[in-house]
């Protein structure tokens, strides 16, 4: 393949490939019968760019032998980071350059670039490709319910209001007014930017269709490029998208060129809720169940010469029948048939000498009086007024 260009085409092909830069890292030049078209895919393959270019755009449009005999043309793959210098040297210096070929070798799997400068000067760059398939969106547009045409230099004028750290945007659309708004995934994400809101009257489009109210958020960087090459040429835009979760594409149309950019949109949350199983089918939660005819563990012996102070200036008691009544409480089932406490409670904790102590303490102390006779001290903690408390603490007496 080898195609020529010439004056302002060299202008119009750099700024394809600049605008094919901000949304892949790659470019793939496939030749077609009706012209050259080169393609590229976001890493995320969430976005599609393809410019097609026909054979009226160049000086000379040569698809080759080869290419014309086999019945799959030569499809190669180029590294953007080694074809945009060139360009955005052309770009700086387009009254420079006069002429720029391009041809593909596929004998030996290379792209020239060769530009023919002012005063004698010309410039080659041999680039070694890598051969892929073909690279297309399968995306019906023209069966998409809304669509919008207007001027890039009002398209333009709104996306230059969003700041350019911003990664996504919610165009929606009703019968009376367009509106584009900033997207923020997390609610608390609004408050710590910048919130921005465009509402446009329909008349302010050269074509207006709709066919259903609908709203989908696509990311904004890859439409910048688009706008960018369109505004520089005055060429209009076209909209085509359907509801949330479906692709919105972009077309740029002109007589020798066409721009086509796809975007994924992200789909509703209750379309993601529904299409999500209930939490019991795959993932059933593990609740801890607490049964009283577990086993309790050997509490620690304590020796009855252990006595614990209480706080409340109260005598010095003996706790041992406290803990002997308390470990009673834990292992028979019979007087508390449907326990009231949480699985990490203090009937359920394994005993030590701490919890030992602490329990004395705080759910009423005895003392072991000379005459054999137990008598309880007044408790530290005072009941609640709920019904669950009182019944608990009635049970614990």
């Amino acid at each position: 393949m080898k195609c020529v260009i010439e004056g302002n085409g060299i202008k119009v092909f750099g700024k394809a490939i600049l605008a094919l830069s901000r949304i892949g890292d790659e470019i793939w030049l496939d030749p077609l019968e009706v012209g050259l078209a080169i393609r590229t895919v976001n890493s995320y393959q969430s976005a599609y760019a393809c410019f097609s270019f026909s054979p009226l755009f160049f000086w000379k449009y040569v698809r080759g032998l080869e290419t014309q005999n086999n019945s799959q043309a030569v499809k190669c793959k180029l590294n953007l980071k080694c074809v945009l210098p060139m360009f955005r040297a052309v770009l700086c210096r387009e009254r420079s350059v006069d002429r720029c070929e391009i041809t593909i070798k596929s004998s030996d799997n290379r792209v020239i670039f060769h530009f023919r400068c002012r005063h004698g000067i010309t410039k080659t760059y041999n680039l070694r490709y890598q051969e892929s398939e073909a690279l297309q969106a399968v995306f019906p547009s023209h069966l998409c319910p809304n669509m919008l045409m207007a001027r890039s230099k009002l398209l333009g004028g709104i996306v230059v209001h969003f700041p350019v750290s911003q990664e996504e945007v919610t165009l929606s659309i009703s019968a009376l007014k367009v509106t584009m708004r900033t997207f923020y995934e997390e609610e608390s994400d609004c408050f710590k930017g910048m919130n921005t809101a465009m509402t446009l009257h329909p008349d302010e489009f050269d074509v207006f269709q709709i066919g259903e109210d609908s709203s989908v958020t696509f990311c904004l960087k890859e439409l910048r490029g688009l706008l960018s090459f369109a505004e520089s040429y005055a060429l209009p835009v076209s909209c085509q998208f359907g509801g949330a979760g479906q692709p919105v594409s972009f077309t740029v149309k002109d007589m020798t060129l066409e721009a086509h950019v796809v975007l994924s949109t992200l789909t509703e949350p209750d379309q993601e809720n529904s299409s999500r199983p209930p939490p019991g089918e795959d993932c059933p939660a593990e609740i801890p169940k607490t049964t009283a005819s577990a086993t309790p563990q050997e509490p620690m012996s304590i020796s009855d010469g252990d006595c614990v102070a209480s706080s409340q200036n109260s005598e010095v008691f003996n706790p041992s029948s406290l803990m002997r009544k308390m470990v009673q409480l834990q292992a028979s089932p019979e007087i508390l048939p449907n326990p009231r406490f949480p699985p990490q409670s203090a009937l359920t904790t394994p005993v030590t000498p701490a919890t030992f102590k602490i329990r004395s303490l705080l759910f009423g102390a005895v003392r072991n009086g000379g005459d054999g006779q137990i008598a309880e001290l007044p408790s530290l903690v005072c009941a609640s007024d709920t019904e669950d408390d009182v019944g608990t603490q009635e049970t614990l007496r």
